[in-house]
């Protein structure tokens, strides 16, 4: 991968689906030597296996019915943990939003440079994504299609805040170089930068995950920062 921000920087590099179960595996807990699972551990698995099956390329609408399948259950239990579908994928976008932010706030405290953090901001984003192409479908709104109109929305906060911390950067490196148009440049780059991110992560999903994000990254950013 390219230009990839500094591993003391990102302490959860690499978190994946797998985190919202807990498990390193990729597979959903099967411990045999219990019928039930603890509290909460079922409600992991659903939210685990959905990102799961929305990795697969070309993947169509996940139902409820493939996924009690998938996990073997019965629709009835999936509704035990989750009112509803869409709250299934709230799941989801809140670890996006938990996992991104939590490493955008180390990247923030430690790198001392506003033109690194946004080359680093976006360079997370889109490795984010490369090691989560489930969660990829999510963040570009392709796994959200026909489903409840909050959710994207919710996903298009994401990116605003995205773009809100990439201004913050931007502008304090304008202000760095004594630039008299500080803010009137961060506010063009973020929004560039931002957009950029939201092609290349469409352009992975559509690809159907064979187009990495980080493809040229180095230079691509070397570009858009000229």
């Amino acid at each position: 991968m390219t230009n990839r921000p500094d591993d003391d920087t990102l302490d959860s590099d690499g978190a994946t689906a797998d985190a919202i179960a807990g498990d390193s595996t990729g597979a959903p807990h099967t411990d045999t030597g219990r019928k039930r699972p603890k509290p909460g551990e079922r409600r992991a698995q659903i939210l685990q296996t959905l990102a799961g099956m929305l990795e697969q390329p070309g993947a169509e609408r996940v139902t409820t019915a493939a996924l009690a399948a998938r996990l073997n259950v019965s629709e009835a239990a999936l509704y035990r943990h989750f009112a509803s579908k869409a709250q299934m994928f709230e799941g989801l976008i809140e670890f996006i939003e938990s996992s991104v932010f939590t490493l955008i706030n180390q990247i923030t405290e430690r790198e001392p440079s506003g033109l690194q953090q946004a080359a680093k901001v976006i360079t997370l984003l889109l490795q984010f994504g490369e090691k989560n192409p489930g969660m990829t479908r999510v963040m570009v709104g392709d796994a959200l299609v026909f489903e409840h109109d909050r959710l994207v929305a919710r996903m298009n906060q994401f990116f605003d805040r995205i773009e809100s911390q990439l201004r913050q950067s931007l502008r304090v490196a304008g202000d760095e170089a004594g630039s008299l148009t500080a803010s009137a440049d961060a506010n063009a780059r973020a929004s560039v930068l931002t957009a950029f991110a939201v092609g290349r992560l469409q352009r992975y999903a559509r690809s159907g995950f064979k187009r990495l994000p980080t493809e040229y990254l180095d230079a691509a950013l070397g570009l858009i920062a000229a």
